[in-house]
């Protein structure tokens, strides 16, 4: 097997270590990188532009359930993220899936079929656990909504993100090194794009699609 170069995305340090287990258990050199928070993560997938993919669990400090994978695939289109999750319920993966995943892997699972689905998702195909049956969004409201959040950017799926973490414009600005009307700008636009008349609307859409994760 070549190189790879592989971004571990978990806050939890003993399963980080489980994870890195997995991946250098599977012959060849790796080059593993690890992030113990949203922040850490997106900023590592920009220094490692040549990633093969990274390992993202839903629940970590600096991002609130699907919005750091929204985040992730947006400003990353070409990184494969594999969500790694203990809520491993079929609406959660499916919702994963619908929101850009290449694959989802429980936490519960052992290495070995840890290890089989990063070398499928590695092959370009889609990896879910045994049990996941797929089907269709059940909720045509979250199916609508799923489909109003794929159209953000980039830059817009990052300030939704944000505001889903209670920051304000300033700080927001702040964070993405701009000005505040710009960050003002991109609110104006998500809103429109997610149909709602104010951020604290947008927040409670967002969570919408949170409400299947327990952890």
């Amino acid at each position: 097997m070549p190189s790879l170069t592989i971004l571990i995305a978990d806050d939890h340090p003993l399963f980080r270590g489980a994870l890195k287990q997995a991946v250098t258990g599977m012959g060849g050199r790796q080059q593993i990188v690890e992030a113990g928070d949203f922040e850490a993560a997106r900023k590592a997938a920009g220094q490692y532009p040549d990633a093969d993919l990274i390992l993202l669990d839903l629940a970590m400090p600096g991002v609130s359930g699907f919005s750091g994978l929204m985040a992730l695939r947006a400003e990353f289109p070409h990184l494969p993220v594999v969500v790694v999750s203990a809520s491993d319920d079929a609406t959660t993966i499916r919702r994963a899936l619908e929101l850009g995943a290449s694959g989802f892997i429980s936490k519960s699972s052992g290495l070995d079929e840890i290890r089989a689905g990063i070398t499928t998702v590695l092959e370009g195909g889609i990896w879910t656990p045994d049990f996941y049956q797929g089907g269709q969004e059940t909720d045509p409201e979250v199916a609508d909504l799923i489909h109003r959040l794929r159209s953000l950017t980039p830059q817009q799926s990052r300030v939704l993100a944000m505001l889903a973490e209670g920051l304000l414009n300033k700080q927001i600005a702040y964070e993405l090194g701009v000005s505040e009307a710009t960050i003002k700008a991109h609110v104006s636009a998500i809103l429109l794009k997610m149909n709602v008349d104010s951020r604290t609307q947008a927040v409670i859409q967002l969570g919408k699609i949170n409400m299947a994760m327990v952890a």
